[in-house]
């Protein structure tokens, strides 16, 4: 070491004496330190004596500017006189105790760390070493082994280990110098090579020879030795040679006598630490074998319930929940398989697919339960690394070709194939000759057409529809006449069954209500014009609407007689009966129409699907027996027309013939039937109780210490096609899932009043479990029901955070209250001990499910409830809505419903425009409503997204009002909308994607036109404006998401993208219109729910495949958007705390159409120069200032990295904890996200 030249910091007096000092021992370092042993000790002595005396002694030595640190260092290298040797540590030790760190970091920086392994090694070549000089070699080691970040690499190099190891052994007795030893053991093994070095060299068995048996003598030692154990145990070549050396008991039994001695709790460290050895044992397989034989689950699950009256005690609780869940045996998912209970078979399967590799599986291995350690220690050691490892996972999916940045038009098909999706368009080539702007409605010539009426007239299927009743909910009910002549006398006349229709069965005790059995009138005065776009790039035509404009062709017309089903009111009934009225009470809803109900079995309305069987009773002209058995209950309805003006119930239930459902469902769910009414009071976000998570999870680890207290009774299942409800002694409740959009796949009920829950896999997929919608029936008044959904597979949720799922109550709704209500308590979501099957985890092993548990209790007694992971909004209610639009139209509005195309299922995606009608049929006025700007907007593409369609639903009533900023906006612009992207999705109950099994959402780039056909056809009216010149002004698809607050939207920005990447682009690169920002920006100053600070502009390359990118890259539009509304609730503005509702679903749809009408007045300035100013003011920054605009960008999945603060009191839901060891304090983390399935996209 070349001799430092002492110098003195300024101001610092060069007469102190502690400088003089250490000048003098500069002077003598090397050859004459070790010739003058004496004098070196008495300089050294002194030094110490002024340094311990003196506090300014110590500041001039560590002053900036001074060489003090570099003479003292060079001096304890070049000696070999041990008195010296010690001095120097003691002046060290003296100097680095105080400074708060900044001093040790200053030791570190001039190779401190070195020269203390170089006296280590030297000193323990002596025979026998200095105890002393071992001891403060190892007491200063351990006090910036901290600091330096490559501590164990210094140590492992230069030998120093073994010499911890060889003093270590020979000195077990002597606690003095086995303390420090162990301090600086516990840092070396923070290396994980050298952890595995040091187990090799036996010091794994020293560690345990230290720990036990149990005393309470040196309990420091103690815990400084459990520390350093569980640093060796995290290698899991250590954990096996601790399992292989039978330790695992040891652990056990000396937690067990610290637990029982320990009654005051002041050694909750050491048990803390002989926990964390167990916990990181058990990360590997035989370590959770070794702890299972063990006993380990009911040795710490006792514990834990004695330390849970301790508040103090939560780090043990916590660390031993984590222990026990991780230890629960990997079950698989009690199914078949996890291919959904369903198939449809697709009229061809891609190579290479999703649904070819689900399908290639042989029988019985689609589910693998799959035990190994992958991903478990990485778990572990990179928890608290989380935010760093997302974030390089986000850096790689940001797109960085700027090629594919900068917006492109390509489309791939000519305008010779484009140009059938003309009749689309009509109003741009209308001219409205002929047309009288002055008449009525009713005498209005507009093209309009309302084709699902007509559609489910023609595409109805034979089987029975069952119209929602309750039996029990009438106290008098009256009986529905069985004979032919019984229906005539009452409807009329009745529709024949088709020769496919199911035999009714004689035997059957009552007749189910039908829709082909309903009265049915025929209206020939009402006609539609419905275009059908096939695959083949064609339409077929079917007319039922008023007359055409002249010089409009027809390629096709196919006629069908519209059906109206009325479901006659009970006046009527009674009328022509002769039989009593029920007497109704009194309601929030003044009028009740009374509808009679359908097959009762016990009370009970029976359920079955596809039609058929024993019990469906008989079908219209047949005939029943007619006992007492016979008498249906009477079903009030509420007459919720005033406060529901676009529900109809006998709309919905005509509506329900047209849809297909691959279950064939012959069932309407009653919240579906009496509609929703929105709550007038609010619904904050819940707040979740201390150890709440903690308490469910023991619970389910009772499930292994107290088998025989566990029913594990099937009560209902899906996959017993023939009766999924599976009938008891009335001791359970009764599940039903089987009408459109319902999820439930299977009903276990594990304790009395507790239930497991599995859902359905979407259709010609194996997961994607998320979505739920079922009925529930049998409960018992006042009564707290526990409900378990064990299949989640997102590592983190909502539920978390305060959302609650959705009840409806038939009682309510009869009652006059007809509405979803957010409901449930202890509601927690975390991992399972269901393995998930790698097959289903794209080939990832080790991942679990997870669970939702929520507990919910009923008020009303022979209730029927159901329960909804978001407001439902079934394809029938869209048919219905746009029915009900339909009536709203005035003379002024130009409204036209056409079928886009088919989609796999055989169900409709309706396409509607709507604009304001021209002034008049002058050239001047037609020409004006032919260049109105066009929005483009889509909805539901996700059918568990059921949020965008009620934001969808406010935009259309916002659209078809009657206010003059609704005429404004009709006037100003020309809307195309898509509302349902994926009817098929929707109708079966699927939560994210279509028959095909594939997210429609990845599909935009090279749509298949079968297996894909809406986004298809979508994308060709996109490829067709482009080529006529009228590319939208804006496109908007609706989504929902699942794992943040507030609205926001996703946008595209060459310019944004590029800030988030390491890629070097020219100012020419970045030239960009702000535009994209403004609409956007508006939303966030006009609506309450909009969180700017929560949109995004960057283009990631797992979403290059999605609308909002295509449509931006290859159709070129600017303002392409993604609009995502939480499932949850708000975090900011007015409803911030609040869960959000239909009704502030609607309004943000409203408010999106107010936000157009302001982007128009913007736009309407573009040839005025100071148009960037205007945008700049509503963006509020600059050009300059943009960068400073802080940008959210997604991970892998559709949805950012949930990092929500919130302390859920040590309830992790990974293994790792933060290593903070203050008695009492509980830092664990909350549910990790390191495990997030990113080989499932989610969010878009």
């Amino acid at each position: 070491m070349n001799k430092p030249k002492m110098a003195t910091e300024k101001g610092v007096p060069s007469n102190s004496r502690v400088l003089m000092l250490l000048a003098q021992l500069e002077r003598m370092n090397g050859e004459a330190m070790m010739r003058d042993v004496e004098m070196a000790r008495q300089v050294t002595t002194k030094i110490l004596h002024l340094i311990q005396t003196q506090e300014k002694s110590g500041k001039e030595v560590m002053s900036k500017g001074s060489s003090g640190m570099e003479v003292i260092l060079a001096s304890l290298e070049s000696s070999r006189d041990v008195q010296t040797s010690l001095n120097i540590l003691y002046i060290l030790i003296e100097l680095l105790t105080v400074g708060r760190g900044r001093r040790v970091g200053v030791f570190v920086s001039k190779g401190g760390t070195g020269i203390l392994f170089q006296v280590l090694i030297f000193a323990s070549k002596e025979l026998p070493p200095s105890e002393e000089l071992m001891l403060q070699l190892h007491s200063l080691l351990a006090k910036v082994g901290l600091k330096d970040r490559k501590f164990g690499v210094k140590a492992r190099l230069s030998g120093a280990l073994n010499v911890t190891t060889n003093l270590m052994k020979q000195n077990l007795q002597n606690t003095k110098l086995l303390l420090p030893c162990l301090q600086v053991l516990r840092i070396y093994s923070a290396n994980s090579v050298n952890a595995i070095s040091l187990g090799k060299n036996g010091v794994v068995e020293l560690m345990f020879k230290i720990i036990g048996p149990y005393s309470k003598k040196n309990t420091s030692l103690y815990k400084v030795a459990l520390d350093a154990l569980g640093a060796l145990l995290k290698s899991k070549t250590n954990a096996r040679r601790a399992v292989d050396g039978g330790h695992v008991t040891v652990l056990l039994a000396l937690y067990l006598d610290w637990h029982r001695n320990d009654s005051r709790h002041r050694h909750m460290l050491i048990r803390k630490g002989l926990l964390v050895c167990l916990r990181n044992i058990t990360n590997i397989k035989l370590g959770r074998k070794a702890f299972l034989e063990a006993d380990g689950m009911r040795i710490l699950y006792n514990s834990s319930t004695e330390c849970l009256p301790v508040r103090t005690l939560d780090p043990l609780v916590n660390t031993s929940s984590l222990i026990m869940r991780k230890c629960f045996p990997k079950n698989r998912m009690p199914l078949p398989t996890i291919k959904s209970a369903f198939h449809y078979q697709l009229p061809h399967v891609p190579a290479g697919g999703p649904v070819a590799h689900l399908y290639n599986q042989p029988p019985g291995v689609d589910d693998v339960v799959d035990e190994s350690d992958d991903n478990e220690e990485a778990d572990t050691d990179t928890e608290n690394d989380e935010d760093e490892k997302d974030q390089g996972i986000l850096n790689d999916d940001i797109e960085t070709d700027l090629n594919k940045l900068h917006p492109k038009r390509s489309l791939s098909r000519t305008y010779e194939e484009l140009k059938v999706y003309r009749r689309f368009f009509l109003e741009l080539s209308e001219d409205f000759q002929g047309y009288n702007f002055d008449c009525s409605k009713t005498t209005s010539t507009t093209s309009s057409s309302t084709p699902f009426s007509s559609l489910s007239a023609s595409t109805q299927s034979s089987r029975p529809i069952v119209v929602p009743t309750a039996a029990a909910l009438s106290p008098k009910p009256i009986p529905i006449p069985t004979s032919q002549e019984g229906y005539n006398s009452i409807k009329g006349h009745c529709t024949q069954p088709s020769p496919s229709a199911p035999t009714p069965t004689h035997t059957a005790p009552l007749t189910p209500l039908e829709l082909d059995t309903i009265h049915l009138s025929k209206d020939k005065d009402k006609k539609q014009d419905v275009n059908v776009a096939t695959p083949d790039g064609h339409s077929n035509l079917s007319s039922f609407s008023r007359s055409l404009p002249h010089g409009q062709m027809i390629e096709q017309e196919l006629m069908h007689p519209l059906e109206c089903v009325s479901l006659k009111d009970s006046r009527d009934l009674n009328a022509e009966e002769g039989s009593e009225g029920v007497k109704q009470e009194e309601s929030p809803v003044n009028t009740t129409r009374h509808i009679h109900s359908p097959l009762l079995l016990g009370g009970i309305p029976s359920r079955r699907v596809g039609g058929g069987g024993s019990n469906l009773g008989s079908d219209c002209g047949s005939e029943g027996a007619e006992d007492e058995g016979g008498e249906g209950a009477v079903l009030e309805v509420p007459d919720t027309a005033l406060l529901l003006p676009l529900h109809d119930p006998d709309l919905y239930v005509e509506m329900v013939k047209g849809t297909r459902s691959v279950p064939q469902y012959a069932e309407v769910a009653y919240p579906d039937y009496f509609g929703h009414v929105a709550p007038t009071f609010k619904e904050p976000l819940l707040e979740r109780l201390y150890g709440v998570q903690r308490s469910k999870i023991f619970q389910d680890i009772e499930r292994l210490i107290h088998p025989n207290d566990i029913l594990d009774k099937v009560v209902y299942d899906l996959d017993i096609s023939s009766n999924p409800l599976i009938e008891d002694n009335g001791e359970s409740l009764r599940f039903n899932s089987q009408f459109e959009s319902g999820n439930l796949r299977k009903a276990i009920q594990v304790r009395k009043h507790e239930y497991d829950l599995v859902l359905n896999s979407d259709i010609n997929s194996n997961h994607y479990h998320q979505w739920f919608y079922f009925e529930v029936s049998g409960m018992r008044v006042g009564t707290t029901y526990r409900f378990n959904i064990i299949n989640c597979e997102k590592s983190n949720s909502q539920f978390n955070y305060g959302m609650q799922v959705l009840m409806y109550s038939v009682q309510e709704a009869i009652s006059g209250r007809p509405c979803w209500v957010r409901t449930g308590t202890d509601i927690c979501y975390y991992k399972n001990h269901f393995a998930r099957s790698s097959i289903a985890a794209g080939g990832q092993k080790g991942k679990s499910y997870y669970t939702l548990t929520f507990s919910s209790s009923f008020s009303h007694k022979d209730d029927v409830c159901y329960f909804a992971y978001h407001y439902p909004y079934t394809f029938s209610t869209l048919k219905m809505h746009l029915s009900k639009l339909e009536d709203l139209r005035t003379p002024q509005i130009y409204l036209r419903e056409d079928v886009l195309c088919e989609t796999l299922g055989g169900n409709s995606c309706p396409l509607l425009t709507i604009t304001a009608m021209p002034e008049s049929n002058s050239n001047d006025h037609i020409c004006q409503f032919r260049n109105r700007p066009l929005i483009f907007l889509s909805a539901r593409v996700h059918p568990g997204e059921t949020n965008a369609s009620w934001v969808m639903k406010g935009t259309l009533e916002f659209l078809m009002g009657t206010s003059p900023l609704a005429v404004s906006l009709r006037e100003a612009f020309i809307f195309k909308i898509v509302p349902m992207l994926n009817p098929d999705g929707v109708v079966n109950g699927n939560h994210r994607c279509s028959l095909s099994g594939e997210d429609l959402n990845r599909q935009w780039q090279n749509p298949n036109p079968e297996l894909h056909p809406t986004i298809y056809h979508t994308k060709s009216l996109l490829q067709y404006l482009v080529h006529i010149q009228k590319a939208p002004l804006v496109f908007c698809d609706y989504h929902g998401h699942s794992r943040k607050k507030n609205v926001f939207m996703y946008g595209c920005s060459v310019k944004e993208t590029v800030w988030q990447t390491d890629i070097t682009a020219s100012s020419s690169d970045l030239q960009e219109d702000l535009g994209y920002r403004t609409l956007p920006k508006i939303l966030s100053q006009i609506a309450p729910a909009f969180s700017m600070a929560s949109c995004s502009f960057v283009v990631e390359r797992s979403k290059e495949a999605t609308a909002r990118v295509v449509v931006w890259r290859e159709i070129g539009v600017q303002r392409s958007y993604t609009m995502e509304s939480t499932l949850c609730g708000c975090d900011q503005g007015k409803y911030k705390g609040l869960q959000i509702g239909t009704r502030e679903l609607e309004e943000m749809g409203a408010q999106f159409c107010m936000a157009l009408l302001r982007l128009k007045r913007l736009t309407g300035l573009r040839n005025h120069q100071n148009l960037l100013d205007l945008e700049s003011d509503i963006i509020g920054t600059h050009t300059k200032a943009v960068s400073s605009c802080s940008t959210t960008y997604v991970l892998e999945e559709d949805e950012p990295s949930f990092l929500e603060a919130i302390d859920y009191s040590a309830e992790s839901d990974e293994d790792a904890e933060a290593e903070n060891e203050l008695a009492g304090e509980v830092n664990e983390n909350q549910d990790q996200l390191s495990d997030s399935e990113t080989n499932h996209r989610d969010q878009c």
